[in-house]
């Protein structure tokens, strides 16, 4: 898809940023400021249009956006110790603006600003002359992207890195088949404990189920036992004083008062 007028003027815009944050500003520029404001209000236009661009470079324009926002907040700090911190957080593009490029200008931006963070913290711990430290290092970071041109030189590092991100992706994936793996097995192997253990309760409630049958049987027949040993020792009882009385009237009967 064609890149709308918008879009364009977005671009030139981000270009010119990245240019202006790339440069010596003094603190009372104010020309940076105004344009990320600018930026940022295009940015939402191109959002709400209906030719938008994909939203891979939507999200990169959005990434370069907020970090030159970030660096713009992280500049207005106090402490040289806390404008380093805020940089670390900051993610710079990952693509270049422009054709022109040969690695995002966010990125040099990003290098050249860690740079002067931490020249300025030396010279606060160590009482030299902040201005030396940072020229020193933004040469030592222009050498290096001298260096970083060389195509042939650039394409044996990109390929070097490519190789060992995917060597690192293909030891991640044989770590997490592993355990993988494992969690299954663990898995299998509590799920047989779990099944044991169901089947022995099974077991358990089975035979208490009996128990308590038998138990109960044995409790009605002891009592109907009891009942009938009751009963046969009162009818024995009665018989008893029943012979005893008759005995008593025969004995009165046959041996009468003595006079």
């Amino acid at each position: 898809m064609a890149a709308t007028r918008l879009e364009l003027n977005l671009m030139r815009l981000l270009s010119r940023c990245e240019a202006l944050a790339a440069e010596r500003r003094d603190p009372e520029e104010w020309r940076l400021e105004k344009y990320v404001a600018a930026l940022e209000d295009m940015l939402r236009e191109l959002k709400k249009q209906s030719n938008k661009p994909a939203p891979e470079l939507l999200n990169e324009y959005s990434r370069k956006v907020d970090f030159l926002k970030g660096l713009l907040e992280a500049e207005k700090l106090s402490s040289s110790t806390e404008k380093a911190l805020a940089n670390q957080f900051l993610a710079p593009g990952r693509t270049p603006t422009t054709t022109k490029e040969r690695t995002p200008a966010t990125k040099t931006v990003h290098l050249q600003t860690k740079a002067r963070c931490t020249g300025k913290m030396r010279s606060e711990l160590l009482g030299t002359d902040s201005l030396a430290i940072d020229d020193s290092e933004e040469l030592n970071i222009r050498k290096r992207k001298g260096l970083a041109s060389d195509e042939k030189q650039s394409a044996i590092e990109l390929d070097a890195v490519l190789q060992h991100h995917q060597d690192m992706q293909e030891k991640l994936a044989e770590e997490m088949l592993s355990l993988a793996r494992s969690l299954k097995n663990n898995t299998l192997a509590a799920q047989n404990v779990i099944k044991q253990d169901n089947q022995t309760l099974s077991h358990s409630l089975r035979m208490a189920d009996q128990n308590f049958e038998k138990l109960k049987d044995e409790s009605d027949r002891l009592e109907q036992h009891a009942k009938k040993s009751v009963n046969w020792l009162l009818w024995i009882m009665l018989i008893v004083v029943c012979f005893i009385f008759i005995s008593m009237i025969l004995f009165i009967r046959i041996f009468p008062k003595l006079k």
